[in-house]
C-alpha cells in the first residue's frame, strides 16, 4: 500500500487534459485576439485561471501541503507568492517609495502558508486585489513600449514577465496537485 495517491483526471475526451473542452473556462474556440495587449492579456489570464483551477476542491490543508523537503512550496504558498509578485512589480514602475511587502521578509510567502481556512481566503482576496492593481496600474500605459518607473521597464517587458512567472508557477501547481490528490492535466 503506497501513500501516493493515484493518478486520475476528470476530463473524459482527452486523458491528458484537466477538463473537458466544454467544460473547460480557458477554452476560446475561435479566432484569438486582435493585437499583441490583447493577446498578452489573454494568455495572462488563461494562466492565472489555470493557476486557480489547480487550486480548485482543495481543503486549507491541501492547500498548505508542501512538496518535498527542504522545499517550503505549496499551492497556497504560491497564491501568496504571487500576490507578493504581483506588488513587486507594481513597485516597479512606480516613481514613488515602495509598497511594503505583504508577507514580510523574503520566504515569508511560503513559510507564512498554514493550513488556515481564514489564511486560504486571505489569500485569494490579496491575490485578486494585487492583480486588480497591477492590471489598473498598466491600463494607463496602453502603449507596449512605454518605459516606467526608475528603470525604464517597458510595459511590454512587464506583461511578458509576468505571462512567464505564472506559467511557470502553474508548473510547480501541476507537480504539487497531483501529490496532494492525483488529479493530473495540463
Amino acid at each position: 500500500m503506497s501513500d501516493r495517491p493515484a493518478r486520475w483526471t476528470q476530463a473524459n475526451i482527452y486523458p491528458d487534459m484537466w477538463a473537458d473542452p466544454d467544460d473547460d473556462p480557458r477554452n476560446s474556440e475561435g479566432v484569438g485576439p486582435d493585437g499583441e495587449l490583447a493577446t498578452l492579456k489573454e494568455f495572462l489570464t488563461d494562466y492565472r485561471m489555470t493557476l486557480r483551477m489547480k487550486c480548485e476542491g482543495l481543503d486549507a490543508e491541501q492547500l498548505a501541503r508542501r512538496s518535498v523537503p527542504p522545499s517550503t512550496m505549496s499551492l497556497l504558498g504560491l497564491l501568496r507568492h504571487l500576490a507578493e509578485v504581483e506588488r513587486d512589480w507594481r513597485n516597479w514602475i512606480t516613481d514613488g517609495d515602495p509598497l511594503p511587502k505583504i508577507y514580510g521578509d523574503a520566504g515569508g510567502d511560503f513559510h507564512g502558508a498554514v493550513a488556515e481556512e481564514a489564511d486560504v481566503e486571505a489569500a485569494y482576496s490579496v491575490l485578486a486585489e494585487e492583480q486588480a492593481a497591477t492590471d489598473a496600474k498598466l491600463a494607463e500605459h496602453p502603449d507596449l513600449g512605454t518605459r516606467l518607473g526608475k528603470d525604464g521597464i517597458a510595459v511590454r517587458e512587464l506583461m511578458v514577465h509576468r505571462i512567464d512567472e505564472y506559467a511557470r508557477h502553474c508548473g510547480h501547481a501541476d507537480l504539487l496537485r497531483e501529490c496532494v490528490d492525483g488529479r493530473v492535466g495540463q
